[in-house]
Protein backbone atom coordinates (compact mmCIF):
# COMPACT_ATOMS: atom_id res chain seq x y z
CA UNK A 1 0.00 0.00 0.00
CA UNK A 2 1.59 3.14 -0.79
CA UNK A 3 -0.04 6.34 0.33
CA UNK A 4 0.76 9.87 -0.47
CA UNK A 5 -0.57 12.78 1.41
CA UNK A 6 -0.73 15.60 -0.85
CA UNK A 7 -2.07 19.47 -0.72
CA UNK A 8 -1.05 22.39 -3.17
CA UNK A 9 -1.80 24.65 -0.11
CA UNK A 10 1.26 24.91 2.74
CA UNK A 11 0.78 24.77 6.25
CA UNK A 12 -2.29 22.21 6.02
CA UNK A 13 -0.31 19.17 8.39
CA UNK A 14 1.27 17.37 5.40
CA UNK A 15 4.39 16.34 7.24
CA UNK A 16 2.95 16.14 10.38
CA UNK A 17 0.05 13.80 9.26
CA UNK A 18 2.74 11.46 6.80
CA UNK A 19 4.96 10.98 9.53
CA UNK A 20 2.16 10.11 12.59
CA UNK A 21 0.33 7.72 10.49
CA UNK A 22 3.84 6.03 9.06
CA UNK A 23 4.78 5.85 12.88
CA UNK A 24 1.53 4.41 13.74
CA UNK A 25 1.74 1.79 10.94
CA UNK A 26 5.33 0.50 12.45
CA UNK A 27 3.67 0.72 15.92
CA UNK A 28 1.39 -1.60 14.22
CA UNK A 29 3.85 -4.19 13.44
CA UNK A 30 4.04 -3.24 9.37
CA UNK A 31 7.32 -2.73 8.16
CA UNK A 32 7.16 1.04 6.77
CA UNK A 33 8.69 3.11 4.85
CA UNK A 34 8.41 7.12 5.10
CA UNK A 35 9.44 8.58 2.17
CA UNK A 36 10.30 12.65 1.71
CA UNK A 37 10.20 14.57 -1.71
CA UNK A 38 10.13 17.94 0.00
CA UNK A 39 13.32 19.94 -0.08
CA UNK A 40 12.30 21.58 3.24
CA UNK A 41 12.97 17.88 4.78
CA UNK A 42 10.60 18.62 7.42
CA UNK A 43 9.15 14.66 7.82
CA UNK A 44 13.05 13.86 7.42
CA UNK A 45 13.99 15.49 10.41
CA UNK A 46 10.83 15.04 12.28
CA UNK A 47 11.59 11.07 12.73
CA UNK A 48 15.22 11.72 13.33
CA UNK A 49 17.19 12.63 10.07
CA UNK A 50 20.01 15.39 10.17
CA UNK A 51 20.40 17.00 6.69
CA UNK A 52 23.39 18.76 8.22
CA UNK A 53 25.15 15.55 9.92
CA UNK A 54 24.18 13.58 6.68
CA UNK A 55 26.74 12.90 4.21
CA UNK A 56 23.72 13.37 1.03
CA UNK A 57 24.00 9.75 -0.08
CA UNK A 58 20.84 7.40 0.54
CA UNK A 59 18.79 10.72 -0.30
CA UNK A 60 15.45 10.58 -2.31
CA UNK A 61 17.85 12.80 -4.75
CA UNK A 62 20.43 10.48 -5.64
CA UNK A 63 17.93 7.42 -6.01
CA UNK A 64 15.97 9.49 -8.48
CA UNK A 65 19.17 10.22 -10.39
CA UNK A 66 20.22 6.85 -10.36
CA UNK A 67 17.52 5.24 -11.47
CA UNK A 68 17.13 7.79 -14.68
CA UNK A 69 20.59 6.22 -16.01
CA UNK A 70 23.20 9.01 -15.15
CA UNK A 71 25.45 7.08 -13.19
CA UNK A 72 28.23 4.30 -14.74
CA UNK A 73 27.06 2.01 -11.50
CA UNK A 74 23.87 2.12 -9.49
CA UNK A 75 23.19 1.31 -6.28
CA UNK A 76 20.06 -1.01 -5.24
CA UNK A 77 17.23 0.49 -4.27
CA UNK A 78 16.31 -1.68 -2.04
CA UNK A 79 19.92 -0.12 -0.18
CA UNK A 80 18.11 3.37 0.07
CA UNK A 81 16.01 2.72 2.90
CA UNK A 82 17.59 4.10 6.45
CA UNK A 83 16.54 2.76 9.65
CA UNK A 84 15.49 5.63 11.92
CA UNK A 85 14.97 5.51 15.70
CA UNK A 86 11.73 3.99 15.57
CA UNK A 87 11.40 0.39 15.48
CA UNK A 88 9.68 -0.71 11.78
CA UNK A 89 10.21 2.82 10.42
CA UNK A 90 12.43 3.66 7.57
CA UNK A 91 13.20 6.51 5.51
CA UNK A 92 14.53 7.72 2.45
CA UNK A 93 15.38 11.12 2.89
CA UNK A 94 14.93 14.57 1.59
CA UNK A 95 18.15 16.51 0.20
CA UNK A 96 18.85 20.00 -0.58
CA UNK A 97 19.45 18.71 -4.21
CA UNK A 98 15.89 17.68 -5.55
CA UNK A 99 15.48 21.97 -6.40
CA UNK A 100 18.56 21.64 -8.46
CA UNK A 101 17.66 18.51 -10.15
CA UNK A 102 13.84 18.65 -10.88
CA UNK A 103 14.42 20.35 -13.81
CA UNK A 104 16.76 17.93 -15.43
CA UNK A 105 14.44 15.53 -14.15
CA UNK A 106 11.46 17.16 -16.19
CA UNK A 107 12.92 17.81 -19.19
CA UNK A 108 13.96 14.14 -19.44
CA UNK A 109 10.56 13.18 -18.35
CA UNK A 110 11.22 10.76 -15.64
CA UNK A 111 8.35 11.35 -13.91
CA UNK A 112 7.50 7.18 -14.07
CA UNK A 113 10.74 6.74 -12.50
CA UNK A 114 9.79 6.75 -8.71
CA UNK A 115 6.49 4.84 -9.49
CA UNK A 116 9.72 2.04 -10.82
CA UNK A 117 11.42 2.44 -7.61
CA UNK A 118 8.52 1.71 -5.39
CA UNK A 119 7.77 -1.50 -7.39
CA UNK A 120 11.26 -2.63 -6.21
CA UNK A 121 10.84 -1.46 -2.68
CA UNK A 122 7.08 -2.62 -2.12
CA UNK A 123 8.70 -6.15 -1.89
CA UNK A 124 10.26 -5.47 1.17
CA UNK A 125 7.94 -2.72 3.23
CA UNK A 126 4.31 -3.62 3.66
CA UNK A 127 3.37 0.18 3.72
CA UNK A 128 4.78 3.36 2.35
CA UNK A 129 4.02 7.05 3.11
CA UNK A 130 5.25 9.45 1.22
CA UNK A 131 5.73 13.66 1.57
CA UNK A 132 5.31 16.09 -0.83
CA UNK A 133 6.37 19.75 -1.94
CA UNK A 134 3.24 21.81 -1.17
CA UNK A 135 2.35 22.90 -5.10
CA UNK A 136 2.25 20.60 -7.63
CA UNK A 137 5.54 20.00 -9.24
CA UNK A 138 7.44 17.29 -10.86
CA UNK A 139 8.00 15.64 -7.29
CA UNK A 140 4.40 15.62 -6.42
CA UNK A 141 3.21 14.67 -9.59
CA UNK A 142 5.83 11.71 -9.72
CA UNK A 143 3.85 10.33 -6.03
CA UNK A 144 0.97 10.69 -7.50
CA UNK A 145 1.58 8.92 -9.76
CA UNK A 146 3.12 5.98 -8.14
CA UNK A 147 0.64 5.85 -5.14
CA UNK A 148 -1.96 3.56 -4.61
CA UNK A 149 -3.55 6.22 -2.87
CA UNK A 150 -4.24 10.00 -1.91
CA UNK A 151 -4.89 11.97 1.45
CA UNK A 152 -5.86 15.11 1.09
CA UNK A 153 -5.24 17.53 4.61
CA UNK A 154 -7.48 19.95 5.35
CA UNK A 155 -7.32 23.16 7.58
CA UNK A 156 -10.80 24.60 7.59
CA UNK A 157 -10.43 27.98 6.02
CA UNK A 158 -12.31 30.03 3.18
CA UNK A 159 -8.47 29.92 1.14
CA UNK A 160 -8.27 26.14 1.66
CA UNK A 161 -11.90 25.55 0.71
CA UNK A 162 -11.24 27.66 -2.67
CA UNK A 163 -8.19 25.58 -3.09
CA UNK A 164 -9.43 22.19 -2.57
CA UNK A 165 -11.52 21.92 -5.69
CA UNK A 166 -8.65 23.07 -8.00
CA UNK A 167 -6.66 20.27 -6.16
CA UNK A 168 -9.48 17.53 -6.52
CA UNK A 169 -9.85 18.82 -10.42
CA UNK A 170 -5.42 18.60 -10.85
CA UNK A 171 -5.35 14.89 -9.48
CA UNK A 172 -8.44 14.24 -11.70
CA UNK A 173 -6.63 15.32 -14.78
CA UNK A 174 -3.47 13.14 -13.38
CA UNK A 175 -5.18 10.37 -12.71
CA UNK A 176 -7.18 10.07 -16.44
CA UNK A 177 -3.49 11.00 -17.87
CA UNK A 178 -1.04 8.65 -15.51
CA UNK A 179 -2.74 6.75 -13.06
CA UNK A 180 -6.32 5.71 -13.64
CA UNK A 181 -6.04 3.14 -10.16
CA UNK A 182 -4.94 6.24 -8.10
CA UNK A 183 -8.29 6.31 -5.25
CA UNK A 184 -8.68 9.73 -2.73
CA UNK A 185 -8.76 7.87 0.83
CA UNK A 186 -10.08 11.24 1.63
CA UNK A 187 -10.26 14.76 2.76
CA UNK A 188 -8.29 14.73 6.47
CA UNK A 189 -9.64 17.62 8.50
CA UNK A 190 -6.76 19.23 10.31
CA UNK A 191 -6.11 21.43 13.51
CA UNK A 192 -9.60 21.59 14.32
CA UNK A 193 -11.09 23.94 16.74
CA UNK A 194 -13.49 22.13 18.51
CA UNK A 195 -14.46 25.62 20.26
CA UNK A 196 -15.03 27.58 17.26
CA UNK A 197 -17.87 27.58 15.08
CA UNK A 198 -16.24 29.08 11.44
CA UNK A 199 -14.72 25.57 10.86
CA UNK A 200 -17.90 23.56 11.65
CA UNK A 201 -19.30 25.93 8.74
CA UNK A 202 -16.79 25.18 6.03
CA UNK A 203 -17.22 21.36 6.88
CA UNK A 204 -20.63 21.64 6.33
CA UNK A 205 -20.26 23.43 3.04
CA UNK A 206 -17.59 20.80 1.88
CA UNK A 207 -20.35 18.01 2.62
CA UNK A 208 -22.57 20.01 0.79
CA UNK A 209 -20.10 20.07 -2.54
CA UNK A 210 -20.00 16.23 -1.68
CA UNK A 211 -16.21 16.10 -1.44
CA UNK A 212 -14.96 12.59 0.23
CA UNK A 213 -14.26 14.36 3.82
CA UNK A 214 -13.19 11.97 6.46
CA UNK A 215 -14.70 11.39 9.49
CA UNK A 216 -12.20 11.24 12.04
CA UNK A 217 -10.42 15.14 12.86
CA UNK A 218 -7.52 15.83 14.09
CA UNK A 219 -7.47 18.29 16.60
CA UNK A 220 -5.15 21.77 17.27
CA UNK A 221 -2.52 20.90 19.69
CA UNK A 222 0.45 22.58 20.98
CA UNK A 223 2.05 19.27 21.45
CA UNK A 224 2.07 18.68 17.46
CA UNK A 225 5.21 21.22 17.51
CA UNK A 226 6.51 19.72 20.80
CA UNK A 227 6.81 16.59 18.68
CA UNK A 228 8.62 18.14 16.13
CA UNK A 229 10.99 19.73 18.26
CA UNK A 230 11.63 16.77 19.99
CA UNK A 231 11.94 14.83 16.63
CA UNK A 232 9.32 12.22 17.91
CA UNK A 233 5.75 11.14 16.42
CA UNK A 234 3.03 11.65 18.94
CA UNK A 235 3.04 7.58 19.44
CA UNK A 236 6.16 7.11 20.92
CA UNK A 237 6.06 11.37 22.87
CA UNK A 238 2.68 11.19 23.68
CA UNK A 239 0.80 7.59 23.28
CA UNK A 240 -2.21 8.66 25.10
CA UNK A 241 -2.75 12.47 24.44
CA UNK A 242 -5.87 13.44 22.75
CA UNK A 243 -4.17 14.03 19.29
CA UNK A 244 -2.83 10.60 19.17
CA UNK A 245 -5.57 8.83 19.81
CA UNK A 246 -7.05 10.45 17.01
CA UNK A 247 -4.29 9.61 15.28
CA UNK A 248 -4.86 6.21 15.82
CA UNK A 249 -8.66 6.03 15.06
CA UNK A 250 -7.63 7.83 11.94
CA UNK A 251 -5.15 4.76 10.90
CA UNK A 252 -7.76 2.22 11.94
CA UNK A 253 -10.31 4.28 9.85
CA UNK A 254 -7.97 4.10 6.76
CA UNK A 255 -7.06 0.64 7.12
CA UNK A 256 -10.52 -1.38 7.89
CA UNK A 257 -9.57 -1.76 11.25
CA UNK A 258 -12.66 -1.65 13.96
CA UNK A 259 -12.58 1.21 16.46
CA UNK A 260 -12.17 -0.08 19.94
CA UNK A 261 -14.47 0.81 22.77
CA UNK A 262 -14.21 3.70 24.55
Amino acid sequence: MRRVVFNQKGGVGKSSIACNLAAISAENGYKTLLLDLDVQGNASFYVGHDRAQASGTDSIAELLSQTAGWFSTSKPVAKFPQQTPFENLYLIPSSATLESLEKDLERRYKIYKLRDALNELEKEFERIYIDTPPNLNFYSKSALIAANTVLIPFDCDTFSQQALLTLMDNIAELREDHNPELVIEGIIVNQFNHQANYPKVIIEQIKDIGLPLLGQYLSSSVKMKESHHEQKPLVHMLPNHKLTREFSALFSLLEGIPAEAE
